[in-house]
């Protein structure tokens, strides 16, 4: 796999980071480190402890049961888009040890912040919506999400059976990706690099402490059926948020998807690249940006991955005048419901099949024809 390369900015870049700068020393603020950030994670961190301890030590029906499983699940999602994804990105603080902490909060809810931090910030950040590097758009044999991937005949039908399989998400990693990742580490151009001693520590910790409170200590006090069934319906609702609201930002009819002989010949600058294939959604909801952590913000996530999400709704502004003063697209869903439905033609899209190329003559009779024959038919 050849290396994609970014070309040199062209101006617009450069004029949109002083802008925001400007902006933060105007107002005064940090951009990480806000007290905001501070008391949205106890409130989402206490929604976790309080549903968890419900369900467990608390809940005795099993319709009960089923709405504190998926009440579960959304506070697991919130965990993930606000406190795990700042920390991820290093923009929950400016201190190290926060935002590993903060980061981590995905181990003890059975992922790998050391896996997705390589993956999501190394990969996807960089080689957003490129085939073959960009991880986050394959699905492998189940899905097609870019032009550039190959076309199965079920694919035909992923605009209906994707969505429930969505909910798959958590348990696929965690009970498979993270171990593949770690037994293939070191191996191709993007794989994981070796890991050290402590790293090991916060894996196979996280690991520990996912099970036991996932399993071991439910299994304590209830059957294994209904644990199971819990567990199900808390995965499934925590993937299916999780999958959506990512999928909204890249997987839908208004972003691009470079092909992978063009990226390998080399791009245009990188800002550019992130705004052809980052699309924003519903900007104007104010209690939706709070729950996702201001994902429906990723055109300025991508932009500015480093700034805690709590100014993205300020940044906004900034970044879509800019790009309007400077001739640069903005894409962006005026509701989440617009987002999820241009996802819904997008998977129709990329599930039918691709039409074949029509077949040249020339090169066939070529072979057989002399230099005045290929001349003047060249020449008619």
């Amino acid at each position: 796999m050849n290396r994609i390369t970014f070309g040199a900015g062209d101006g617009f870049h450069s004029l949109l980071r002083a802008r925001v700068h400007d902006h933060f020393e105007a107002t005064g603020q940090d951009r990480r480190d806000a007290p905001a950030m501070v008391v949205k994670s106890a409130l989402i961190l206490g929604w976790f402890v309080l549903t968890y301890a419900l369900l467990v030590f608390q809940v005795s029906s099993w319709p009960g049961a089923v709405a504190l499983s998926a009440c579960l699940g959304l506070a697991i999602a919130a965990i993930g888009f606000n406190i795990q994804h700042d920390g991820g990105h290093g923009a929950y603080s400016r201190h190290r040890w926060i935002n590993k902490a903060a980061a981590m909060t995905l181990d003890l809810l059975g992922g790998s912040s050391l896996i997705w931090a390589h993956k999501h910030n190394g990969l996807h950040h960089t080689f957003t919506n490129i085939s073959g590097h960009d991880d986050d758009i394959n699905l492998g044999l189940i899905g097609r999400l870019s032009p550039h991937q190959p076309h199965r005949w079920w694919h035909r039908w992923q605009h209906l059976y994707l969505w429930p399989l969505y909910g798959m998400l958590p348990i696929k990693w965690q009970f498979f990706d993270d171990f593949v990742d770690l037994a293939s580490r070191g191996r191709g151009d993007h794989s994981l690099p070796p890991l050290s001693a402590a790293d090991w520590l916060v894996v196979v910790g996280g690991k520990v402490i996912f099970f036991s409170l996932a399993f071991a200590l439910p299994l304590q006090r209830h059957s294994f059926a209904a644990v199971i069934g819990c567990y199900l319906v808390t995965a499934m609702v925590q993937g299916i948020v999780l999958s959506v609201v990512f999928q909204l930002a890249h997987c839908v009819e208004e972003a691009d998807f470079p092909g992978v002989a063009a990226a390998d010949a080399g791009m245009g600058p990188w800002a550019d690249h992130q705004l052809a294939t980052t699309v924003d959604f519903s900007r104007s909801n104010g209690l939706l940006s709070w729950l996702l952590g201001g994902l429906n913000f990723q055109v300025e996530h991508h932009l500015f991955p480093r700034i805690c999400h709590v100014h993205y709704p300020q940044l906004s502004a900034i970044v879509e005048q800019t790009c309007r003063d400077c001739g640069v697209p903005f894409r962006s869903h005026r509701s989440f419901l617009a987002g999820v439905a241009s996802h819904y033609r997008w998977l129709r899209r990329m599930g039918q099949k691709p039409a074949a190329a029509a077949p040249l003559a020339l090169p066939v009779l070529l072979p057989v024809m002399g230099e005045p024959e290929v001349a003047a038919l060249v020449s008619r």
